[in-house]
């Protein structure tokens, strides 16, 4: 595979160019992709014109570019995540429907947490997740969940921390930290008030097959004081999402 001067191959550039996008800005410059991914304008007007050959990007009537359907397509087709999300989405529907607030479904990746599905309502508190939207794990509902039934050594990475600020209730104390996760394990719930936003409560659950937690089924409802009510409902639909999961893979 041929490389640059700086010995990076052109599969690494081209992953960077693809991760200049973002859920808040999906549509960028060629300029722009070039500053991100820090490539010399000729390297990515070649690049951007490769990849939009094989319809991984493409162009807009401004000439502006995009993540191509193309893209989509393959992660569609053997995605690990598929079954996961075709399960959850009846059981996050008929959350939703009842809550009349945001439901969401997030799962580890590396030392965050990745949501794969979002569900919201027209007047819903508002959520700063996204489909495709990351948050470190100690900030959020869903990052409790995943944190503390991951692995040790994730643990003891995010432990060491920085850990970002969000609100004065975002857990930026490792005690702190260690503290909440053990209450999640205890309690098979994380309940996060005002910890991303403060006019927010986040609560989240386990999801699991096999007794492996693989995501986090969650709520993000006004910080009030009905969200406590929420949390039997929502543990019950995450048993349920989790039967359902294990009937799916032939372990029921």
């Amino acid at each position: 595979m041929a490389r640059s001067s700086s010995g990076e191959s052109v599969l690494t550039r081209a992953v960077r160019i693809l991760e200049a996008f973002s859920p808040q800005e999906p549509v960028l410059t060629v300029s722009q992709i070039s500053r991100r991914a820090a490539l010399p304008l000729a390297t990515a007007v070649r690049l951007v014109e490769e990849l939009t050959r094989h319809g991984l990007l493409a162009r807009d009537e401004q000439r502006r570019v995009r993540i191509g359907n193309r893209l989509w397509e393959l992660a569609q087709r053997a995605s690990p995540m598929r079954t996961l999300r075709e399960t959850a989405m009846q059981f996050m529907g008929d959350l939703h429907g009842v809550v009349g607030h945001s439901a969401q479904l997030g799962i580890l990746d590396g030392e965050e947490v990745l949501f794969i599905e979002r569900l919201i309502a027209p007047g819903a508190v508002v959520t700063v997740t996204q489909i495709g939207g990351r948050l470190p794990l100690h900030a959020s509902s869903a990052g409790l969940v995943l944190l503390a039934h991951a692995p040790a050594d994730v643990r003891d990475r995010v432990l060491r921390g920085p850990l970002q600020t969000y609100t004065p209730h975002t857990i930026t104390d490792q005690r702190a930290l260690r503290t909440a996760l053990a209450e999640v394990r205890r309690n098979g719930f994380a309940f996060c008030p005002g910890h991303i936003r403060p006019n927010a409560t986040g609560i989240s659950v386990p999801v699991r097959v096999a007794g492996r937690v693989v995501a986090a089924l969650g709520l993000v409802v006004p910080n009030d004081e009905h969200a406590w009510s929420l949390v039997r409902s929502l543990q019950i639909t995450g048993m349920a999402l989790s039967r359902a999961l294990d009937v799916r893979a032939g372990l029921l």
